[in-house]
């Protein structure tokens, strides 16, 4: 099995942008996809999880951030969603104790502070590393990086 891995960089210069990629996504997502969404506070992480979630939802509802829940769930169009921002998470197991690794395989997965999983990282997870441009605070860089199995999905999101 091939290891490559797939990689680009998108720049969006305003906060509809950032919705235009989650909206052009979402379109791409089925249960077992798993997005892992890293970089620092006001990077864009959580506008654009909230912007990918409202553009699955049949009926439009609020999108709270789960920083305090953890965990939010939602049906979608496109089958279960999981929310999940890992940022108050002090020990891999905890994620384990959310029921993330059976999420990972049975529900689309948005995780935010990824790096709290530690091993319990999926494999064949897309990541998208947010930042913002020193020059404009409006602008978003994102690299997204996914492994050479998601290709298809991949190419939609990069075009």
């Amino acid at each position: 099995m091939s290891r490559e891995t797939l990689r680009t960089e998108i720049t969006l210069h305003s906060p509809e942008a950032t919705t235009a990629l989650a909206q052009r996504l979402g379109t791409q997502l089925a249960p077992g996809d798993v997005l892992l969404l890293s970089g620092g506070i006001g990077a864009g992480k959580t506008h654009f999880a909230r912007s990918l979630i409202q553009s699955l939802l049949e009926i439009p509802e609020d999108v709270p951030s789960p920083t305090f829940t953890l965990v939010q769930e939602y049906e979608t169009t496109a089958g279960p969603l999981w929310h999940a921002d890992l940022y108050r998470l002090g020990d891999p197991l905890e994620a384990v104790e959310l029921g993330l690794e059976e999420a990972f395989t049975s529900a689309i997965c948005l995780i935010e502070w990824p790096d709290r999983l530690g091993d319990l990282t999926p494999q064949s997870a897309i990541q998208m590393d947010f930042s913002t441009d020193p020059d404009d605070e409006q602008v978003r860089l994102v690299t997204i990086c996914a492994p050479s199995a998601k290709r298809a999905l991949f190419e939609k999101v990069s075009a």
